[in-house]
């Protein structure tokens, strides 16, 4: 996990769940921090704005979508793809 992506991430589902960042870790899932359907919707925008990438619309549904959200570092991993593709896809 790129320490850069993963604050970040981290800052933003804190934010969310309304936690100090140092309450969130890798391997809490989204319930566990509290965030309802909501709160997952107000933390995919923040991710897609804050890295300037499309999180898959159907990201709830991670065999479909290959977005996996079941986790904090499962969603730091995504988001770290949807960033190499990015960069590949602009080089």
């Amino acid at each position: 996990m790129s320490r850069n992506v993963s604050e970040n991430i981290i800052a933003i589902i804190a934010r969310e769940a309304v936690l100090e960042p140092e309450q969130v870790r890798a391997d809490m899932t989204l319930e566990e921090l509290g965030l309802d359907s909501l709160g997952l919707v107000e933390t995919i925008f923040a991710i897609e704005e804050t890295f300037d990438i499309s999180v898959p619309f159907n990201a709830n549904e991670p065999a479909q979508s290959g977005f996996d959200i079941s986790s904090v570092g499962a969603i730091v991993q995504a988001v770290e793809r949807l960033i190499a593709a990015k960069g590949q896809a602009l080089a």
